[in-house]
This record gives structure tokens, sequence and C-alpha cells, in this order.
């Protein structure tokens, strides 16, 4: 892949401000206009604004700098170097295990590349239930179109792989309908391995977009820093406390460094965000810092079919169906998106049940095993409330997610949806992802397993990818930890730009929901701060 140019080390060379890690020592204190925490979708799209409005800018990410050279197509190499906690990130009694990016562009450097509006059906909720009354897909609607159009998000033309066609196809046969799914890709190569990071630069992450976007207008990025709290007093934000640390998070020894700012954006992801507000004990007075978190609970269903799939070839997810959505009110028992994940060795061996000689036999299988995932729909029932974010006695972010029977119910549903889909396919054998499930060889016999299965955190493999929540949007301060515009109720110079601003999870891959909500929020930020208008272009 060295034939690709690398505009990272490119920029580098062209003398961009980046330090920390291997770029140089940070400096005791700063001062800036804008200090942005993470680099991620939110904090990516915010940076690019702020810097095009001519404000001094300074972006703060914990994990390390790298570029497609980095990039190896490996997954023992990806997942340490560019994931939370290696990509083993759990929540706190390990019953889901959780990917999300740790590195220059966060997750959107790691993820699939889905990129879907936020439903109409989720933002009439927020509206109806939290006073977001701006949250209307025709105010939104030229927002998502910016982002669409400058991050290259259109619908998959290419013929899907043999993973997502057999979705297509099973979905058919059965009378469900299905969809291509719009991806954030230019030129893609179709290899597959979106998730180890693009190598060809096709993916258009915040890592070859609006970060670059923002260091060519002079904004400052420190790496391999970690935002450890802010000092405030009234209701004024005076600094950022920031710790050195190494690529794999150790803290460096030495004082913490100081970045004292007009104004501050928090964006570090819907667990690490609400856990920096809790580090510098912001005001909370209704009790809802961390509240209300939600993942997108997935479980999964493999299926064997009589012909090669190699799952991990081709772009990862292509086709989905919201059949399982729109069948189920948003307040009843729970909905659920299906979609075709790429299928890897290594995550593809950490999620299946069992080990030893049954785990081997599964996975000399691989080349013919077909994997589909549902995305459960949280936090729209009284039951599915979501988790709470906590901190550990070193302070570091947990999650604490109760896997209720409301949820694992609708989990079950879903394992009957997926092995129906995957029979329809052609599939021989039907694997349902649970530590007691028999291997199925007719739809009959997986209705009758699937019904008896047990339910319960841990022998369900529950995973997910998604996070949302935890700094709440509202109308009003009971309702919220933040306002509509992100700014945060009692801190009137912090602003939280991330997925953790839903009340809810969206009910799709979220990337473009944050992109979209956002936009809006950041140019109105650049506005009161600059006096200029600007926009995604």
């Amino acid at each position: 892949m060295s034939s690709f140019p690398d505009p990272i080390r490119e920029g580098l060379k062209r003398g961009w401000k980046v330090l920390g890690g291997p770029h140089g020592a940070l400096p005791a204190r700063v001062e800036c206009d804008v200090a942005i925490v993470g680099s991620g979708a939110g904090a990516g799209v915010t940076a690019e604004l702020m810097a095009k409005a001519g404000l001094s800018v300074v972006i703060v990410e914990e994990g390390p700098l790298r570029s497609n050279s980095d990039f190896k197509q490996l997954e023992s190499v990806a997942y340490p170097d560019l994931y939370q906690e290696s990509g083993a990130r759990k929540t706190k009694d390990k019953g889901i295990t959780i990917l999300q990016g740790r590195c220059v562009g966060g997750s959107t450097t790691v993820n699939w590349t889905s990129s879907f509006r936020t439903p109409t059906d989720t933002l009439q909720y927020w509206q109806q239930k939290f006073g977001l009354e701006s949250y209307t897909n025709e105010q939104l609607g030229p927002y998502f179109a910016q982002a669409e159009k400058r991050l290259g998000i259109a619908p998959w033309v290419l013929a899907p792989n043999e993973n997502n066609e057999a979705l297509r196809r099973g979905a058919n046969r059965i009378n469900v309908p299905s969809a291509v799914i719009p991806r954030n890709v230019k030129n893609c190569a179709n290899l597959g391995s979106c998730g180890m990071g693009c190598p060809t630069n096709a993916k258009q992450s915040m890592l070859v977009t609006t970060i670059p976007a923002a260091l060519n207008e002079g904004a400052q990025l420190w790496v391999e820093s970690r935002a450890e709290r802010f000092e405030w007093s009234g209701n004024q934000v005076s600094a950022l406390l920031v710790q050195p640390v190494t690529a794999n998070g150790t803290a460096v020894a030495g004082a913490s460094r100081r970045i004292l700012a007009r104004h501050y954006v928090l964006a570090a992801g819907a667990i690490n965000s609400p856990a920096v507000l809790m580090r510098s004990k912001a005001p909370d007075p209704h009790g809802l810092l961390g509240k209300r978190t939600f993942l997108h609970p997935v479980v999964l269903s493999a299926g064997l079919m009589p012909h090669k799939v190699e799952g991990w070839n081709g772009a990862p997810q292509t086709v989905y169906s919201d059949h399982y959505l729109s069948t189920q009110a948003l307040d009843g028992p729970i909905g659920y998106k299906i979609e075709a994940p790429p299928v890897h060795p290594l995550i593809f061996s950490s999620t299946l049940p069992g080990f030893g000689q049954q785990q081997a036999e599964l996975l000399s299988k691989l080349p013919n095993t077909h994997v589909l995932l549902a995305l459960l729909r949280d936090g729209f029932h009284d039951e599915s409330r979501g988790g709470s974010v906590g901190l550990r006695k070193d302070g570091s972010a947990v999650l604490d997610y109760p896997l209720t029977p409301f949820v694992m119910e609708g989990a079950r549903r879903a394992l009957l949806s997926m092995a129906e889909l995957q029979f329809a396919a052609g599939a021989t054998q039907v694997f349902p992802v649970h530590e007691t499930a028999p291997a199925c060889n007719s739809w009959a016999e997986a209705q009758k397993a699937i019904a008896e299965l047990p339910m319960t955190p841990l022998l369900a493999k529950v995973v997910c990818a998604h996070v949302m929540g935890g700094c709440g949007m509202g109308g009003t301060d009971k309702l919220g930890v933040t306002r509509p515009d992100g700014q945060h109720w009692q801190l009137a110079n912090l602003s939280v730009h991330d997925g953790s601003l839903f009340p809810t999870s969206i009910g799709a891959n979220p990337q473009l929901s944050i992109y979209g909500a956002v936009n809006r929020m950041a140019q109105g930020l650049a506005k009161r701060l600059s006096g200029r208008d600007v926009a995604l272009a």
C-alpha cells in the first residue's frame, strides 16, 4: 500500500503544529480561542469550522497520530494501536464488548463507514420528550447535506460482497424489504479492512478530511495527551488540564499541562466525555451526567453456507433492513436494525461462543461463514433506560449497562429474525452466537432452540460499536446536561459536540447524526466567537 500518498506525513513535513509523543514535548501552558477535547466525528467537524473562522484552535487527542502508511490490514496491529483498551473495552459486568476508536480521527478512522441521517421518528421523540423543538428534518437537512457533500456520503454503487448479498437474498425470499447503505468513501478499493484503518485513504474519516483542514489553517494538535479535567468557577471554565501519555495510554511522569481558552469543546465520545466532566466535578444539579448512556446492544448470528462467503473481502456493510424497526412502535417491544458485518478472524473468534475444539471447528469453517448483526434500538421504553458512566478508583471511565429482561427479549427476537433470514439465504446450519446455543439445521429447529435459550448476560454474546448519551441535550436543564445548541447548561463557555449529546440511541449507525447535529452547533459557535459565517465545504 506504499504507492498511495500519505497526507499525514506530507502535512507534518509542511510544518503542521503537532505535539505530544514522538512529535515533541507539550508546552506547560498555552492560550487559544477554542480548546477541543477529542478528534473524532464531532471534534473534527468543530475543528475545521473553528479554524476556518480564523480562531486559534488546540485539539487534544489521547491516542496516537497514525496514517495510511501505518495501516497494514492486520488485526494484531490495528486493535492495540487504534482502539480503546485494545478493542476489548467492556461494560462493568463484562457483559458487553465495546469497540471505540482511540487515535486521531477517533472511531471515524476505524468504523465501517455506514452513514444514515437521524430517523424521523427518533427526532419526533426528542421533540416530544426532551423539548428539542429545532430537531426536525427540515431544520437539520441543510447541515446533513453539507456533511454528505464534504465527506462523500452516498449509497454504495458496487455489487455487495457475498456476506451482504446473502442478507439481501434472504430478505427478498421472505418478503422483507432491504436497501443499500450510504457510505462515506471516495474511490474505494473495496478491500474490506475498514476497521483497521483505510490504507488507501478512501474512507473520508476525520483523519483525512477535517483534521488536516484545521491543521492547514493553523490549528494545533496534541496527541498522546489525555484531557484529565477542567478547572472552573461560577459559570466559567478557566483551564483544561492535560496529562501526557504513552501510545498505550500510560501516564508520563510530570506535571499536567494547562490550556487556557475562551471556549472549550468536549468531544471525547459518549463514555469519555461524561468521565471528563465527572473528574472535573462539573455542576450536575439534576443528577443527569453520565446517565441515559446507550449502546445499540448488538447480537449476532452465524450461518454456514454451502459456498464460499469470505466475509473479510469487500466493503463490510452495504445492505441493511429496517423491517424489524419499522414494524415496532418506538415505545413498544424493542426494535432492531439488521446489517452484515465484516468477518475477520480475530474479531470473529473473540466473539464466538465456546473454546478449544468447539471453537476450532467453527473457525475451520470461516470461509463459508455468513454473519448478521442486529442493532437493538435502546432508550425509547421505560424498561430500556440505558446505562450510566462512572469512574474507577484511578479516575478512568467505566460504563454500567444493565441488560434488562426487556432488552434481552428483544435480543431473542433478533436471533430468530436473523436465523430465518440466513436459512432463506441458503444456510445449511445456523449458529446463534450464544454460549449454550446448539447448531440448528433448519428454521424449525432454530425456532425451538432459540425460544429455549437463557437470555442472560455473558451467556448471550452482546457487543456494540455505537455509544450515545451521557451528556444528553434537553430543552431545559431538568431534561438534559446540555442545551439544544450543545452548550453546557451550567458552564457558559463549555460545549459538548459528540454522540454523548443524544438523549436516546439513534436507531441507526450514528456517525452522520453526529456530523449533522454538530455541523449546526459548530457553525453557530463559530459565529458567536468570531462574528464570521462558516460552513463545511
